[in-house]
């Protein structure tokens, strides 16, 4: 929506470090295509004079199903970084899911909202606990692993400092050994639902829930870890049907307008995440841009549900999308 805006007042290597995959950049375009590959079919005779997108999750009142994925250093887009997409959001009546490599520390971020914490297993487990640990005691609602980036793809990271992949300690990187075993443990320390983003097939989305997971996000990490990874719009009815209602399935990657998300529901997601676009639009508009973006799906899904023929989330379906 304000890429091309945000493109024009970021410095070059701050928008090429939010905007790029990796390799051939094959999974990053591809993200927004998969989506439009499906399309609608309205039902009639349905009193859509009012529509409700409002939706809870894990105890959180949310006005549309559309949250701030976590992404990381929001200071490069804008100078209150994830204070100011924090006040965004909540603005907006959604949920941030904070990063663990935030570009603020989590005393200057504010939580009127209801919030989420993304987390690494990192190789010094001690640091991982202590972030969990502080991000429960702040108030976070769910803990949200990351397990699909065993290593990080080296790519310059502007203006990074202490975060930048380049002089990160070995022990704040990630553990490439990272089993399932992680997901009790997150849940133990922190008391909080863990959900683990990364899932993209049907077996390791039952070894989440086997594991006690309390919701899966079909993710491919924005194309930016391993390139050709199958489109999210592509890998979440195999997942849904494996999980098959045990636990709430999210998704991100590429959704982009509210079409995109009624589809997303419609395979059987509960809610999804975004991410890039929340970043053009803090560093076009600060704490109002992040809400303005939120505000623009949540009114777009309203307005494409009511020309389906759909006045509530509970309404829609699998047969509200075909393939052509």
């Amino acid at each position: 929506m304000q890429e091309e805006a945000a493109r024009a007042i970021l410095p070059a290597a701050v928008y090429d470090y939010y905007r790029d995959g990796i390799g051939a950049q094959v999974t990053r375009d591809e993200a927004a295509a998969a989506w439009r590959e499906w399309r609608f079919v309205p039902r009639l005779f349905r009193d859509v004079s009012r529509v409700s997108t409002e939706v809870e999750l894990f105890g959180a009142r949310l006005a549309a199903p559309v949250l701030a994925g976590p992404t990381a250093l929001h200071t490069l887009a804008h100078p209150e970084g994830e204070a100011a997409t924090a006040r965004g959001v909540a603005a907006a009546g959604s949920l941030l899911v904070l990063s663990a490599r935030a570009g603020r520390p989590l005393a200057e971020i504010p939580t009127a909202g209801p919030w989420w914490f993304q987390a690494y297993v990192l190789r010094d487990r001690d640091i991982t606990e202590q972030q969990v640990r502080a991000a429960a005691a702040a108030g976070a609602g769910a803990i949200v692993l990351t397990a699909d980036a065993p290593f990080v793809h080296p790519r310059p990271v502007p203006q990074a400092g202490a975060l930048s992949p380049a002089t990160r300690p070995v022990g704040r990187e990630q553990d490439p050994a990272l089993d399932a075993g992680a997901i009790g443990w997150l849940a133990a320390i922190s008391g909080r639902p863990v959900l683990v983003k990364g899932v993209l097939g049907a077996r390791d989305a039952m070894t989440c829930v086997d594991a006690g997971a309390a919701g899966v996000i079909v993710s491919n990490h924005g194309g930016r870890q391993l390139d050709r990874v199958v489109a999210t719009a592509r890998a979440l009815g195999p997942v849904v049907e494996a999980v098959a209602g045990r636990v709430p399935v999210l998704v991100d990657g590429g959704i982009r307008d509210g079409g995109d998300v009624l589809t997303a529901l419609a395979l059987g997601a509960r809610a999804v995440l975004i991410g890039r676009p929340v970043l053009w639009a803090l560093a076009t508009g600060g704490a109002d841009g992040a809400r303005d973006c939120l505000d623009y799906y949540r009114t777009d899904l309203a307005r494409t549900m009511a020309q389906a023929g759909l006045p509530a989330l509970s309404d829609i379906d699998a047969d509200v999308i075909t393939r052509p």
